[in-house]
């Protein structure tokens, strides 16, 4: 058997020794490609882009973001103090303008005890003219006209009093039937001492106001004399009393025939009551209240 010679060794080749190429050796093939495999949670495909100089695992920081102004520094804030402080030096000095201008300056007036506004106290009394005369005539000076008003008076009693005055000039009301007036709470709500003083002060003539409340029932319902009485002294009517009541039935011009008469017509009329039925009515006592010789005299009248 022949033997191979070793192969010479050769100091300026590399791998001396090891045989590039013949028998024994693995022909050189194509270079193998290298699969790479992208890191985990980055989509294939996409580049991968990292900073120079950074570390790897080392994730890139993110800008600072810009520090919000607190809200006192804020435009907005500013100018709605602005407008606040405003507000506050305009109601200020406003305030003081109207406490300035309640009374002239250099002048401080003092009130009067018992003296009426509105310039009462010049027709209080008489002027200097008329009060000579009345001396030289001889007789005596009168006495000043007292004003109802005072200063100590509440300005609720001066309210009640107004009030009564209205009532009893256009309603021609009683003094009971006043003071239920202005303290009905389904009325004027006065308080008791109010309505109290309204009614001791309002000067009114009762008997007077009686003979005119008298007179329109007399001249527009057609009562009798009775029932006239009855209605002005009634707990639920006109509440006056019995002297003002008598009153006025003693002073009234009325033709009680003339009612009776009247009031037997409407009942004709209306109900169609027989001259006898209406004859009852006039007379009793829970209806017209009139005497029998008035009651006669509609009868014998109906048919005029």
């Amino acid at each position: 058997m022949t033997s191979t010679p070793p192969f010479p060794q050769d100091p300026h080749l590399p791998h001396s020794g090891v045989p590039q190429s013949g028998y024994g050796s693995a022909a050189p093939g194509p270079a193998q490609p290298t699969t790479q495999f992208p890191p985990q949670g980055v989509p294939q495909g996409m580049p991968q882009a990292m900073p120079q100089g950074m570390p790897y695992g080392v994730p890139p920081q993110q800008p600072p973001q810009p520090q919000k102004k607190p809200f006192y520094k804020r435009v907005w804030f500013i100018i709605l103090m602005v407008v606040v402080v405003i507000i506050v030096i305009a109601a200020a000095t406003g305030g003081g303008d109207e406490d300035t201008t309640g009374a002239p300056s250099g002048s401080t007036a003092s009130p009067v005890p018992g003296a009426a506004p509105g310039g009462a106290a010049e027709n209080a009394a008489p002027e200097g003219g008329e009060l000579a005369d009345a001396v030289e005539a001889g007789g005596a000076a009168p006495a000043p006209v007292e004003d109802a008003r005072s200063a100590d008076v509440p300005a609720e009693f001066d309210s009640a009093l107004n009030r009564a005055k209205q009532y009893s000039d256009t309603m021609h009301m009683s003094k009971l039937g006043l003071y239920d007036q202005l303290t009905s709470e389904y009325a004027d709500k006065f308080s008791p001492e109010a309505a109290q003083y309204a009614v001791d002060n309002v000067g009114a003539d009762w008997n007077a106001n009686a003979l005119e409340k008298g007179r329109d029932y007399a001249e527009t319902t057609h009562m009798s004399k009775r029932g006239v009485y009855d209605q002005l002294t009634s707990e639920v009517a006109e509440k006056f009393t019995p002297e003002e009541a008598q009153y006025a039935v003693d002073n009234l011009d009325i033709d009680w025939n003339a009612n009776a008469l009247a009031k037997a017509k409407d009942y004709r009329e209306t109900m169609d009551m027989s001259p006898e039925g209406i004859r009852d009515q006039l007379v009793s006592d829970y209806g017209e209240k009139f005497t029998p010789e008035e009651a006669d005299y509609a009868i014998a009248h109906l048919n005029d």
